[in-house]
């Protein structure tokens, strides 16, 4: 809970430039987080490991969803991140 208090109240301080950079290094991170959890469910081995990546990659796609909107609103082109 604090974290996001605390990122949220980074943002605010933030240049609307230097917020979008933000987005997009966020965007970029969770993206290669995803990649990697997917990567890592393919080679797991037990229940409780399957559990897990299913819920990573469950969360970490939600996250992603929630920064591609907040990129479209702040009017960021996503085409160039791909």
């Amino acid at each position: 809970m604090g974290e996001k208090y605390l990122s949220e109240r980074i943002l605010i301080q933030m240049t609307e430039e230097a917020e979008k950079k933000e987005i997009i290094r966020n965007i970029i991170n969770t993206r290669a987080a995803l990649t990697n959890a997917n990567k890592n469910f393919e080679f797991a081995n037990t229940n409780e490991l399957i559990d897990y990546y299913i819920y990573k990659i469950k969360t970490t796609q939600t996250k992603l969803d929630g920064l591609i909107k907040l990129a479209k609103l702040k009017g960021i082109e996503l085409e160039k991140l791909a």
